[in-house]
Parts: structure tokens; sequence; C-alpha cells
């Protein structure tokens, strides 16, 4: 698919891995609606639009819970009121915490599906209408390896992962014949605030180090190509699926062997 003057709305934009996606699709002439549950004031939204400003790109800042349905609409309705179409859905809001299950409270279980899994499904639903009405669309799934395997603490995490692999697989063979591709990214290990602030912290505790030492670790001991995942490697990965016309229901893995298989 060619990019330029496509319309992409990108969730979970105002920071990490969703603000990249929406940097890049902008350099790409894509014209986006970047939304996140922050205030549109906040210090990440405002740092997203001075740097769109400055690239002079063409990004609409939309705040909206991706777990509340009606918010959902609106979203989709301010985009479309906006642009007047939609082409590209990327579902990057996400969040984490770290909890055994013995210790996990019911409210911090349902708050992870809720914003990983369920906004994925909430986000798909009100946007498939438009997408499919464009006669070629795209959308693109960020799950995580964690989605691949589990790890300790993050059972919650990991199984909203999971979910999102066997959704956005479930929901491609539904859309294939409206010529709308469905697939989901799979990042490693990326130095976000997920990583740096919750993370990083737990890995420290763990092996008795600060949290940086934890991160070399981690990334000397499990990742082959021996370095860590960037920001920019996922966007890529990203306008790789937007370009493509022939993958569908696939998951593209980018983590530097950590989960070769």
């Amino acid at each position: 698919m060619n990019l330029i003057d496509k319309v992409a709305l990108v969730t979970g934009a105002a920071r990490g891995i969703g603000r990249e996606i929406a940097l890049a699709l902008g350099r790409e002439r894509v014209r986006v609606a970047a939304a996140d549950i922050a205030k549109i004031e906040s210090a990440e939204f405002q740092g997203l639009l001075g740097e769109a400003n400055k690239d002079g790109l063409e990004i609409l800042p939309l705040q909206a819970d991706v777990t509340a349905g009606r918010a959902v609409e609106e979203m989709i309705q301010k985009t479309l009121s906006h642009f007047g179409q939609l082409d590209i859905l990327v579902n990057a809001a996400g969040v984490i915490s770290v909890s055994p299950v013995m210790e996990m409270e019911e409210p911090e279980w349902d708050r992870i599906l809720n914003v990983n899994l369920k906004g994925v499904f909430l986000c798909c639903k009100a946007a498939l209408p438009h997408l499919i009405k464009r006669g070629e669309a795209r959308i693109i799934n960020v799950a995580s390896v964690a989605g691949k395997a589990g790890r300790p603490g993050l059972a919650h995490y990991s199984a909203s992962k999971h979910g999102i692999q066997g959704f956005t697989k479930s929901l491609a063979y539904e859309v294939a014949p409206h010529n709308v591709t469905v697939n989901a990214v799979n990042p490693g290990i990326v130095e976000t605030p997920m990583w740096s602030q919750i993370l990083a912290p737990h890995f420290g505790k763990l092996r008795g180090v600060d949290p940086e030492e934890a991160f070399a670790a981690i990334i000397k001991d499990r990742i082959p190509l021996g370095r860590p995942q960037t920001l920019d490697d996922i966007a890529q990965a990203v306008l790789f699926l937007c370009k493509s016309q022939n993958i569908t229901g696939s998951s593209l893995t980018v983590d530097g062997g950590y989960t070769m298989q």
C-alpha cells in the first residue's frame, strides 16, 4: 500500500513505542490521529506535537480511554471528522505491572486485560466499518515477546499479549475478503518508560543489582545479537506491515533472537 496521504490512528501515541510509530508514519506522509489516555496538555503529548511540528508532520492529538466503548467510538468519529477517512489502525496502547499470581488482586488482572486486550477489540470493532469502506486497509496490533513465552510475575500481561496473537489471527480471516490485513508486532526488550520505570527495577531487585545493571545483564544473557531493540526497530516493522500487500494473520517478532526457537 502506498502510504502517502493515507490516514492512520495510533493508540498509546503519547510516549514510548506508540509515539515512535506515530512519528514514523507521519514522516512517510501519513496523516496521523495520535490517541492516548494522557491529557493533550501533558508533557508527553506536547513533546510529541513539538516533534511533529518541527518535522512538518500532520498529527491530530486525541485523548481517549481505549477500555471504554463510547470513548473509542468518539475517537474514531473525531478522526473521521478531521481527516475524512481511515486507512490504518495501530493498537499500541498498553500497560504492565509485576505480580505473582497468588498475590495478584482481581482489579489488577482486569486493568491489564482491559487495556491490552479489550482495548484492541474495541478499537478494531469501531474502526472496521471505516477501514473496509476504503477497499484496502491495515490493522497492526502491538503485542510482545511475552505473547510468545511466559515469565514469572507477568501472567496477566503475558495472557493479554497471547490473547492479541489469537485475536489477530481470527480477525485476519474475517476481514481478508475485504482486503484488510491484520498483523501483530512483538517488540523484544526496548528501553521504554515501561522498562525503565517498572521492569528494570523489578529485575534489578531480583538480581540484587541496580536497574541499569539488570537491563545490561538481560541483554547479555538472553539476546543472541547482544543488543537491545530500539523504538525505531518497532516503528519500521509497523511501516513494513503497512506497505505489505500479502502478509496477514502474522506475528512479526523484533527481539534480536530473544525468543528464537
